[in-house]
């Protein structure tokens, strides 16, 4: 059912599209204005952790590819909208943190032309179910490399409800994202303070006491006195031998679950067998392969219902588990450069596909803090990576309610007009 005042309409009379620009790798530089490709469109949004740069006087003759906030993107290339991973037709919408940013080829920024049609509204459109099935037909190509047509796209028929009722629908769901972005926020600042309480304590040696702590000298430098230098794998076990049955669906975990820059992982799906890594709650995931592992991919296990449970994932994963410190000690030591450097050193193999050897590991030493000040440090930053996880479901409800929402105020199910 529609709205009463909606009018049918196509895309492009209520929208202007501009499509990516094209750089070589000559005009990138270190820093200046941030490069938006189709890598840094994920999760609805536009992410700049990993993006290139133009010089600052580039701005003048790309000024048409800049982006404001609130514009929607589109992926426009990559394998078919049906493939695992597909790119096409993935959308999101620019964030205040990418405003004023550059969007790179193989995208296109829709965006409204018309003082009658809200860019809120128009965002939530692009992300809806029935757009991107609409996508899906205008994709042209084989199954490992479409282009999305623009012209169907701009035909796309539109239901257009009242300003004032675009305004509303985007206003609910507008609603769900700030919790969402709000949750997220918390979630970076929870990693970063743990991270900040590890390197403090156990890199910097600026522990609780340390003012009262003797140095000693050792082969790793001077190290508080009562610590012991070991190697790394005396102190916990890389890849430990864990059974899981064949038959039934298990927790699977992809290279594609773990985050960057975060200990969450995401996404997680079900399937039989038991090839590839084996893990339980309080492991490690560590990326042994190239990029993954210089991009930082590294998750925390906390998400199997029970201490006995076992999920499996990918071939491509280092499980880490504590044999004398303590999980979130080794996911903190997982995430350190010095602990990432020496793994990344050790990785061979063919250029494009080189992978970590577990035995890099033999030869890195860590200084082991008494018992009791592990103790501590999980006893204080435990409750934070239980918190993490605890916002994370929030999220996913969260969208789960939203995405409900989304068609159903679009197609005028639930009346605006009189609501």
């Amino acid at each position: 059912m529609t709205s009463i005042d909606s009018k049918q309409t196509t895309l492009e009379a209520i929208a202007e599209f501009t499509n990516g620009g094209a750089w070589s790798q000559a005009e990138y530089s270190k820093e200046g204005v941030p490069v938006v490709r189709v890598t840094d469109i994920k999760n609805e949004t536009v992410g700049l952790s990993d993006c290139k740069f133009l010089p600052k006087l580039a701005l003048n003759k790309y000024a048409r590819h800049l982006l404001r906030a609130g514009d929607l993107v589109i992926c426009t290339v990559g394998s078919h909208p049906t493939q695992p991973g597909s790119v096409v037709g993935r959308a999101a919408v620019v964030p205040e943190t990418a405003h004023g940013a550059l969007l790179n080829q193989n995208a296109v920024c829709i965006r409204s032309s018309s003082p009658g049609v809200d860019q809120g509204w128009l965002g939530y459109l692009g992300r809806s179910q029935a757009f991107h099935d609409y996508i899906i037909s205008c994709a042209r190509g084989s199954a490992n490399q479409v282009r999305m047509a623009i012209g169907l796209l701009k035909e796309m028929p539109v239901d257009l409800p009242s300003l004032a009722v675009q305004q509303r629908i985007a206003g609910i769901l507008s609603a769900y994202d700030e919790l969402i972005e709000n949750n997220q926020r918390r979630i970076k600042i929870l990693e970063s303070m743990t991270r900040g309480i590890y390197r403090e304590w156990f890199i910097n040696y600026r522990f609780p006491g340390h003012e009262d702590q003797t140095r000693v000298v050792s082969p790793l430098g001077k190290i508080p006195q009562g610590w012991e230098v070991m190697r790394v794998t005396d102190a916990m076990n890389v890849n430990p031998r864990v059974a899981i049955p064949r038959d039934g669906e298990k927790p699977f975990v992809p290279m594609g679950c773990l985050s960057n820059d975060s200990m969450l992982i995401t996404n997680i799906e079900s399937r039989t067998g038991n090839s590839g890594a084996k893990f339980q709650n309080g492991d490690t995931l560590f990326a042994r392969i190239t990029p993954c592992l210089e991009n930082g991919k590294t998750g925390f296990v906390q998400f199997l219902p029970d201490a006995n449970a076992v999920a499996f994932g990918s071939t491509e994963f280092i499980v880490l588990r504590s044999r004398s410190l303590t999980p979130e000690f080794v996911y903190c030591l997982a995430r350190s450069d010095e602990f990432r450097e020496v793994a990344i050193k050790s990785m061979s193999g063919a250029s494009g596909r080189q992978r970590v050897q577990e035995q890099c590991f033999n030869d890195f030493h860590i200084a082991q803090p008494p018992r009791a000040l592990l103790d501590q440090f999980s006893a204080i930053v435990s409750p934070s990576f239980r918190l993490i996880y605890k916002l994370h479901k929030q999220i996913q409800n969260l969208r789960r309610t939203r995405d409900l929402l989304l068609p159903r105020l679009l197609s005028g199910q639930i009346d605006l007009e009189t609501a």
